[in-house]
């Protein structure tokens, strides 16, 4: 259970301080207003973002004949058993308001020549309730919408080309983070943003693979420094993987819509047969991990993983711009041949626990977006989901700050302009030799042993690895905080010892009834588990010979 904290701290000791630029930091920093809030972005605003890549759309049960509770079953029944269905009603309900926001700050979705929303599909949605921007740019309009509303806000200042390091405490209370220069070394020492309120917004873990549709910015790190602070970290397993990313060799991987299988494309092998609907009686539209583990079945078979999108005619350059400029570019043309395709790391259902008001374990520090867990997409996050929780959730945040501050009787200090100088978006450099075959061999093993497709042998290997490279990784803080969050995922999914949503065990196959609740960890439990996984991998001789030494 996560506390209900009523902080006091002395304004004296910092202001709000948002970590994270993408749409649930933004979000968050523009309902905040008029308290002042700075916001810390590794890259320049708008960029960076897994939000700025989102294609699918944001969900929202507005259309006749829809309602929120109907959109809170769907969200209940796609995530397996462990969604808390108070979360998802209260997030379904809050959908319209959170729209009307968007709404104000000029994000254009689609409509009819009448004005009205048009509300498409996605997989596992009972009804059409998904708005989109010109087909597949949802996405990078809102975070272009929501970028330029911040920049005329007086109140929220931006603090460019900084990332969070780790958290300082005093007191078991947030005192204030801990930042490094996007461009600097690793002999850079770390800089201190005093806080009395701090909103992780990192964004994701998809960086942590091989094969993600994740920007380069999504490495978890934000996981990391949380639970290094004491926070619980919840449901860590599940990492849904996007069954369309195209197949051509990028990383990160350009992703192909799940909207385009909700329009007519289908699944095909390099036989040219379908698939999926021996899979699912749903076919292409199946929950994500049912279709993720067809297309990576055909992939490792040999056969190959194709989606074929000839149906949707010459319309899908226009109807689908992001997808068709992504097949262009690496001399595809999707309306005349079907496209490969692979299962990608996509989203993390896992993250910081919070509770209703985006609160943590930890006093003084909050977090939204895909790096809190709020209960609200169980073992497996519906299509288009992720969006409508990070504006509730921003909007619940900004809602809970603001009562502490007026509690508090004090005024928060904006942040102190000399530290703002010292500041300078810069592109984060390639890291150093030895710092980059350490991250390559973390991903690769990630990928191998953590992915789509998972056993306890795989696993225990992976934590094996990842003890290796914590030893080699010296000054280097940001792998550092790469393993952290990939020790957390991987003793998370090593305890799991069934299969639910997106976690698949084939010596579990099955989902176990007893196991049908979310779970929960500290970084120490974490490193527990790692070391009763080596020590059981250990030989018996040498166990033997260890005992009697």
């Amino acid at each position: 259970m996560t506390k209900s904290t009523t902080q006091t701290h002395d304004p004296a000791q910092g202001g709000v301080v948002i970590i994270g630029a993408g749409l649930a930091g933004l979000f968050t920093a523009l309902k905040l207003a008029p308290l002042p809030v700075t916001v810390v972005s590794g890259a320049h605003l708008g960029e960076g973002a897994s939000s700025l890549w989102a294609q699918g759309g944001i969900a929202a049960a507005l259309a006749e004949g829809d309602s929120p509770e109907a959109h809170a079953a769907d969200t209940i029944s796609a995530g397996a058993g462990i969604v808390d269905e108070k979360v998802a009603l209260f997030m379904a309900q809050e959908a319209r308001g959170r729209i009307e926001d968007l709404l104000s700050y000029g994000v254009p979705f689609d409509a009819d020549l009448e004005g009205h929303l048009s509300f498409g599909r996605e997989a596992a949605h009972g009804r059409n309730r998904i708005l989109h921007v010109k087909g597949d740019t949802a996405g990078r309009a809102i975070m272009a919408a929501l970028a330029d509303t911040v920049r005329r806000t007086p109140s929220i200042t931006l603090l460019e080309g900084f990332a969070a390091s780790d958290l300082r405490l005093r007191d078991g209370q947030v005192a204030g983070v801990e930042l490094m220069p996007a461009h600097a070394g690793l002999s850079a020492s770390p800089l201190l943003l005093p806080a009395r309120a701090v909103v992780l917004a990192t964004g994701g873990s998809g960086q942590l693979f091989a094969i993600t549709t994740n920007p380069r910015e999504a490495r978890g790190e934000g996981i990391a420094i949380a639970a290094r602070a004491g926070a619980v970290i919840a449901d860590a397993e599940f990492v849904q993987f996007h069954p369309t990313a195209l197949n051509i060799g990028r990383d990160p991987a350009p992703l192909a819509t799940e909207a385009l299988r909700g329009e007519g494309a289908v699944l095909i092998n390099g036989a040219g047969m379908r698939f999926m609907g021996a899979i699912h009686p749903d076919a292409e539209l199946a929950p994500r991990d049912v279709v993720a583990r067809g297309v990576y079945g055909e992939v490792i078979s040999g056969r190959g993983a194709f989606l074929d999108c000839r149906a949707l005619g010459a319309g899908l350059a226009e109807r689908f711009p992001t997808v068709y400029a992504a097949c262009r570019s690496a001399g595809l043309d999707p309306t005349r041949e079907p496209v490969p395709v692979a299962p990608a790391a996509h989203y993390h259902m896992g993250g910081v626990l919070t509770d209703a008001r985006g609160r943590t374990t930890v006093d003084g520090l909050w977090a939204c977006g895909e790096v809190a867990s709020t209960g609200a997409h169980g073992a497996n996050r519906l299509a288009s989901n992720s969006l409508l929780e990070a504006v509730v959730f921003g909007a619940r945040i900004a809602h809970d700050i603001a009562e502490i501050s007026a509690l508090a009787d004090g005024e928060v200090r904006r942040l102190d302009p000399r530290f703002v100088s010292s500041a300078g978006a810069a592109p984060a450099p390639a890291p150093e030799p030895g710092s980059a075959r350490l991250l390559q061999r973390l991903r690769r093993t990630m990928t191998a042993e953590v992915g789509v497709i998972r056993d306890g042998p795989s696993l225990v290997r992976a934590l094996s690895v990842i003890a290796s490279l914590e030893k080699d990784a010296g000054r280097d803080r940001r792998l550092i905080n790469m393993l952290t969050t990939a020790k957390l995922i991987t003793a998370a999914a090593h305890a799991r010892k069934e299969s639910r949503g997106a976690h698949f065990r084939s010596d579990y196959p099955q989902a176990d009834p007893k196991l049908a609740k979310r779970s929960m960890l500290t970084l120490g439990q974490a490193c527990a588990i790692a070391a009763d996984a080596a020590e059981a991998d250990r030989p018996k001789a040498a166990r033997l010979a260890a005992l009697h030494a």
